[in-house]
């Protein structure tokens, strides 16, 4: 017996001799990081009452990061919405193909809460042009665009700034102007971005989760895509501003911050890609939005 125990200590001292030097050896073979990768001080929180989170009827989750600052008027009229629980009954409705989807009051009769108009003030442009990287070319619907340094996609024509319409961004639906839209219908682009919108929509965020959820539904044949039938709409059960969850349960979210040289890193390979990438030395600013994760 005392032999058979020894044999298996020396088994396992082997083992452990042979997970070292394994270990030892992926730690040399591990690539060193490269100048576009992001340290840990790269990620910033996203304010819980900066996250909307769309829970669906089949209980999957869509979480939208709120642009407070680039649209207040619009974003404070979500922020009511939600407090008011009036998306608890509402769907998405419109699926259109390379297009967007919509979601809101597909019947649009339901009346808005206290204090919310269809005609807040336009917010389709932002106040200034400051990205913290900028692209190294114009393209078809400005002279100049980039990132600003909390992570949203913003362009000018030299004289405006505006968000742009990128895949995942949120968009206020609306009706002829004077309408603005409430906030109360917003839609997301699928497919592609949707920049020929740009500073005649307002951008009210980005989908920073659940982006499949939206843009995997089934399209509509019918006009505009918007659904035929009650049957083929997706329910939303609720709605909720992050900080109105309980603590134990709310989400929390970071996003990559671009005023580092690592994010301007990132830009600049997406812009030169090493071969067999063949590039034109620039890219468009929907290709390099910031990543996010959700906090660890």
């Amino acid at each position: 017996m005392i032999a058979h125990v020894g044999r298996i200590g020396q088994l396992g001292a082997a083992m452990l001799t042979v997970m070292f030097f394994a270990a030892a050896l992926l730690a040399q073979t591990a690539p060193p990081a490269a100048p576009s990768d992001p340290i840990e001080a790269d990620w910033r929180a996203i304010p819980d009452d900066e996250l909307l989170v769309v829970t669906l009827g089949n209980g999957r989750q869509v979480v939208i990061r709120l642009a407070a600052a680039l649209a207040p008027q619009h974003v404070g009229n979500i922020r009511a919405l939600a407090r008011a629980r009036w998306w608890d009954d509402a769907s998405v409705y419109r699926v259109q193909e390379n297009w967007v989807a919509q979601w809101g009051d597909a019947t649009e009769k339901k009346p808005l809460p206290a204090g919310i108009t269809d005609r807040p003030a336009a917010e389709f442009e932002v106040p200034t042009f400051r990205p913290a990287v900028s692209m190294s070319r114009a393209d078809s619907y400005s002279t100049a665009s980039g990132i600003t340094a909390d992570g949203w996609p913003v362009a000018t024509n030299g004289a405006q700034a505006w968000l742009t319409h990128c895949y995942g961004m949120v968009g206020v639906a609306r009706d002829a102007l004077p309408s603005t839209g409430s906030g109360a219908e917003l839609f997301t682009p699928i497919g592609q971005s949707a920049r020929r919108l740009d500073r005649n929509y307002t951008v009210v965020g980005r989908i920073v989760d659940g982006m499949q959820y939206l843009s995997a539904l089934p399209r509509s044949d019918a006009a505009m895509g918007m659904y035929a039938s009650v049957g083929e709409r997706t329910p939303i059960t609720a709605v909720r501003l992050a900080s109105d969850i309980p603590a134990a349960t709310r989400p929390h979210f970071q996003y990559r911050a671009a005023d580092n040289p690592r994010f301007a890193a990132a830009v600049a390979g997406r812009e030169h890609p090493k071969p067999p990438m063949v590039g034109l030395s620039g890219a468009a600013v929907c290709d390099v939005l910031p990543a996010v994760r959700r906090a660890p």
